[in-house]
């Protein structure tokens, strides 16, 4: 080869050389365009996230601090109007009332028994029995409580005998540990047949039911026990709208406040 192909030859391959390293440019700056923005959002999302535990963090100190309170409202983060789904759920009262609270509670947790106790059968008296209002009971057992998910379980089996809230009386007019896992007496107490009974106790029934309602009470920013949602329950029955957080039982007072207001807006309806 010549001198002059030499150097045509040279020429194209620095021309491909050139070439690639500008392709490798382009490539590099269309990264560099992307990178800001995937750290724009993971900066986002770990901001929102940091804002979330500091939320979560909140309540828990809310709930530490005040756990016998009934008279000062949830997270203030939660939203005016809770919406929540009672769908053929079950309840005490008049089918046809439109004002309702429904109750998170831990069989094993001793404010929940001061509630029951001292407070509910006033209400109990006063506006379930009155046909007043509706009454709904959500379990929300802790972890800590190692009885307290066996003794929902048992509350629920008693239920389908028709004896929810004789149960209910009696598991937290005894919080002793002899008072679970065995429920026999508290059984033969009610008069239930034992047989079913114990075969719903056995079988495992009702612990995906006490899950979802943990996991609801989860969603909605309650944490701790007892804890009450007050609100109106929609024509159909299948939603009510909690327009109070009570977090803790300590005044009779505080419930009726909060009942006659609401009843006194539906009677002007």
């Amino acid at each position: 080869m010549n001198n002059r192909g030499i150097i045509s030859a040279l020429a194209a391959i620095l021309t491909i050389s050139a070439g690639s390293v500008s392709a490798q440019d382009s490539k590099e700056a269309e990264v560099r365009k992307v990178l800001p923005s995937v750290q724009e959002q993971l900066d986002a999302l770990r901001e929102g996230q940091q804002r979330l535990i500091k939320e979560i963090e909140e309540l828990k100190k809310l709930l530490l601090d005040k756990p016998g309170r009934a008279d000062y409202v949830a997270n203030p983060t939660m939203p005016n109007i809770i919406p929540v789904n009672v769908h053929g759920e079950p309840f005490k009262g008049d089918g046809r009332a439109r004002v309702a609270i429904m109750e998170y509670s831990d069989f094993d947790c001793s404010f929940c028994a001061k509630y029951a106790r001292e407070i509910y059968p006033l209400i109990d008296e006063d506006y379930v029995k009155a046909g007043r209002i509706k009454y709904f009971f959500r379990d929300l057992p802790a972890r800590e409580h190692t009885n307290a998910l066996a003794k929902a379980r048992a509350a629920r089996c008693a239920g389908e005998q028709g004896k929810f809230w004789e149960m209910h009386d009696r598991l937290f007019a005894d919080q002793s540990a002899s008072a679970g896992p065995d429920f026999t007496s508290h059984a033969q107490a009610l008069e239930l047949d034992t047989k079913k009974f114990n075969e719903c106790l056995s079988g495992g029934r009702y612990v995906e039911n006490i899950q979802l309602s943990v996991a609801g009470a989860k969603r909605i920013g309650i944490l701790g026990t007892p804890a009450f949602l007050i609100g109106t329950v929609t024509e159909d029955g299948d939603f009510m709208r909690a327009t109070k957080v009570l977090l803790g039982a300590e005044k009779y007072e505080t419930f009726k406040s909060i009942l006659d207001e609401l009843l006194g807006s539906q009677s002007e309806k």
